[in-house]
């Protein structure tokens, strides 16, 4: 997600940010994976190949999910990185 703010952050905190994102990204994809979204219903589903496009599917929609803003954690993250950056006196 591209917000205004991007433009008058500095390179290292956009790559903050992505890294903030990353991890959110992270956690909503466990989340839906312990939510059981992706999983397959039946003993005679598609195969392995159709468990590694679900994973590929559930990761997306975490992507979308974090993208849209939907737990807020990538701010948060992103205020926790920059204070302990500053704290360290980089």
């Amino acid at each position: 997600m591209i917000t205004n703010s991007q433009f008058s952050e500095t390179p290292r905190i956009q790559e903050m940010r992505k890294t903030a994102q990353k991890l959110e990204t992270t956690f909503a994809t466990e989340m839906l994976k312990a939510a059981g979204v992706g999983k397959q219903f039946s003993s005679m589903g598609g195969g392995i190949g159709e468990e590694q496009l679900s994973s590929f599917l559930v990761e997306m929609q975490a992507t979308a999910m974090v993208d849209a803003g939907a737990f807020g954690l990538t701010e948060t993250l992103l205020q926790s990185l920059i204070k302990m950056e500053n704290q360290n006196g980089e």
